[in-house]
């Protein structure tokens, strides 16, 4: 085979990448390309793309060859891209959200139209979504049963990355994905378009992006941080992996991250919440109206209150644990996870707001905001999704001293709490005369452990 065009979105690495492995054995000539969407939202995202992009580059140059990039539709890009670089094939990494089957429609239709090969490899998650069902049914409905299946499976081998690849000569690398496909680089004499430049280091000071830094990251958990995940997994101020990210992205393949920890001490705990992901994936494959219908529906009224919704989002709603995350995502663009179900359980079930108000939020602010797995989790908090208890409801305030039992999450993330002692840090409203500045009583009435 003389070229083919790989072409990436939510895979940017070249570590156990299956279509780039293949496509290096197989092909003279390959043309790794990825097609800059201008709409992505919040800052952080952006940088975090920013910087992957930047290290994939550096990463396919070691290689011998280049990053392309192009701004606008992907699947015009890589048609036009693989008929400039004379190549007989398009192959990417198979998804699952509604926006991600559209595109791989899409590029069927014009490969076929163009007479071009069109494959889909595996790599987003560690089982492919239609592989596992159950003996009635198109998917998985509960994960205890998924969970199950997902762990007596034969999984694929983990691959290495390719030792070479020779990008066909006269392929452009294309323009910096940081500039606003409106506007001509060529008209800033001091831009090269074949080049990415730095991101700026850890802008909301979490996470910063790249394949690089999330193999640093996984070496460093193993090593240190996962033979005791099952113990501190739901201290909320604790140390947590965070590699979701680097998963969200692509910068890790999730086969390979399961394939370090299984057999570890801690490591069972750390791979179910892994098969989590993956269980989301199945459901949405089957489902793909997730993130509009209710999964199992309960006939709520659900009601809409704009003051109580934007006091939510901005961490103004006088509960310390629900503010504290919700401040934390606005500032880091990530919430450790028991205080996203905290979260969003406190919206849905006692403020009653529709949980696609909570969604929308999320997949704004969210750095790791994958389209599955908000939605999953959205739905399993509001009760019309794959709970088998639908009606549970995860009291705040006994989340906090249970999880946050010092208030060292809270001090962190509400400042205003900072000086109070002890268990009042979880409940201001006992202060006599009220914290400044802080709300004097909670959204929604008193709590109670």
């Amino acid at each position: 085979m003389e070229a083919v065009v790989v072409l990436f979105n939510r895979d940017l690495r070249i570590h156990d990448h299956p279509a780039l492995s293949e496509a290096c054995a197989v092909a003279r000539h390959v043309v790794p390309l990825f097609v800059f969407d201008p709409a992505i939202g919040a800052r952080h995202r952006r940088d975090f793309l920013h910087a992957s992009l930047h290290d994939l580059r550096s990463s396919l140059r070691a290689l011998g060859g280049d990053l392309v990039v192009r701004h606008g539709d992907p699947v015009a890009h890589a048609v036009r891209t693989a008929e400039e670089a004379g190549a007989t094939a398009i192959w990417a990494s198979e998804d699952v959200s509604p926006l991600a089957r559209r595109r791989e429609r899409r590029l069927a239709e014009e490969c076929r139209a163009h007479r071009l090969e069109f494959r889909l490899f595996p790599g987003v998650t560690v089982v492919p979504p239609g592989a596992l069902r159950p003996g009635s049914g198109s998917h998985y409905r509960v994960f205890s049963p998924y969970w199950r299946a997902w762990s007596a499976t034969a999984r694929r081998p983990v691959l290495g990355a390719p030792h070479r690849l020779c990008l066909p000569r006269g392929v452009d690398p294309g323009v910096d994905p940081g500039v606003d496909p409106g506007v001509d680089p060529g008209v800033d004499p001091g831009v090269d378009p074949g080049v990415l430049p730095e991101a700026s280091p850890e802008p909301y000071g979490v996470v910063r992006g790249g394949e690089s830094e999330a193999r640093r990251r996984l070496e460093r958990w193993v090593a240190d941080g996962l033979a005791s995940y099952g113990e501190t997994r739901d201290r909320m101020a604790g140390r947590t992996s965070m590699l979701s990210a680097y998963l969200h992205f692509g910068c890790l393949s999730p086969s390979e991250v399961v394939d370090r920890a299984c057999g570890r001490p801690g490591g069972e705990e750390y791979v179910r919440q892994l098969c989590w992901r993956d269980f989301h994936y199945q459901v949405v494959d089957a489902f793909p109206d997730m993130g509009r219908r209710d999964y199992r529906p309960r006939n709520v009224e659900w009601r809409r209150d704009e003051e109580a919704e934007a006091a939510w989002r901005e961490g103004a709603t006088g509960v310390p644990i629900v503010d504290a995350g919700m401040r934390q995502l606005r500032a880091e663009g990530w919430m450790h996870n028991r205080v996203r179900l905290v979260t969003g359980s406190y919206l849905t079930k006692r403020l009653g707001i529709d949980w696609r108000a909570g969604l929308e939020h999320f997949a704004e602010w969210l750095l790791d905001g994958d389209m599955p797995n908000n939605c999953g989790n959205w739905q399993w908090v509001a009760g019309t999704g794959n709970d088998t208890r639908p009606y549970r409801t995860l009291n705040p305030l006994r989340q906090a001293k249970r999880f946050d039992p010092e208030g060292e999450y809270v001090r962190r993330y509400v400042p205003e709490l900072a000086a109070l002692p002890g268990d009042l840090v979880h409940e201001p409203w006992k202060v006599r005369g009220g914290v400044p500045g802080y709300p004097s009583a909670p959204l929604g009435g008193e709590l109670r452990a």
